[in-house]
């Protein structure tokens, strides 16, 4: 079976006034279905631009990208806008959600550009998933911080995508809301779903069963998690 994910001597170069900034240097790893991977380092090290090539926001320079065994190195902005749509869901540290719109109208949102069949059954299953149901009505700028990134998770989740990113998503919470943050996407790797965290925390990397440690451009680091960090009802087990 080939992996969700494989790259090979991956770089990415950004052209401005014809000066050539290098930022990725010829990254080669695979992540399997079902791996909750964090991809950790400090700024500047390459993470976040990673992250948007994986999840199809950039386009690589050089080396080749395979999404399900598929080389989806030189795809279109067409073809990679419905990958993004049909297979990847997005948290973002900032949230992104829609201000004065409902919880249920957020996490709708994905599904106006997919042929989704029982589209409220549907909504309704992500918001039961990261513990809404009580809110389903109230507006996002109503919400706490915490509540407003389970929204983001549910909407992230709402069109079953294949991978789940999450970019710093505790980055804008307090401890006790970002615990219970991430124990919502170990449930969510338990039940079957990739995730990839990016964050420069070695404590919140520490969630993930793996860890890709970038430096300068480059993997340095491949380690899997022996002593890993688990939260239960919001509370840090170990």
């Amino acid at each position: 079976m080939a992996p969700l994910i494989k790259v090979q001597n991956l770089k990415k170069d950004y052209v401005n006034d014809e000066v050539v900034t290098s930022v990725l240097y010829g990254l080669d790893f695979e992540i399997n279905e079902g791996e909750f991977v964090a991809i950790m380092g400090p700024s500047g090290s390459g993470k976040s631009t990673l992250m948007h090539i994986l999840g199809f926001l950039d386009t690589l320079t050089a080396g080749v990208y395979e999404f399900k065994g598929r080389d989806v190195s030189n795809l279109d902005e067409d073809q990679l806008a419905k990958i993004r749509n049909e297979e990847v869901g997005f948290v973002f540290q900032a949230f992104n959600l829609l201000p004065k719109t409902t919880v249920y109208d957020n996490v709708m949102l994905p599904l106006l550009y997919s042929h989704q069949k029982n589209r409220d059954e549907v909504v309704m299953k992500a918001i039961k998933a990261v513990g809404l149901n009580h809110r389903i009505n109230n507006l996002s700028n109503q919400l706490s911080g915490g509540e407003k990134q389970r929204v983001a998770i549910a909407r992230a989740i709402v069109t079953e995508p294949s991978i789940i990113f999450a970019d710093e998503p505790t980055g804008n919470l307090d401890t006790k809301s970002g615990n219970a943050i991430m124990e919502i996407l170990e449930q969510l790797n338990d039940e079957g779903h990739t995730i990839i965290l990016v964050t420069h925390e070695s404590d919140t990397a520490r969630h993930a069963k793996r860890i890709l440690k970038m430096c300068d451009g480059l993997v340095c680091e491949d380690i899997a998690v022996s002593n890993r960090r688990t939260t239960k009802d919001g509370e840090l087990v170990k």
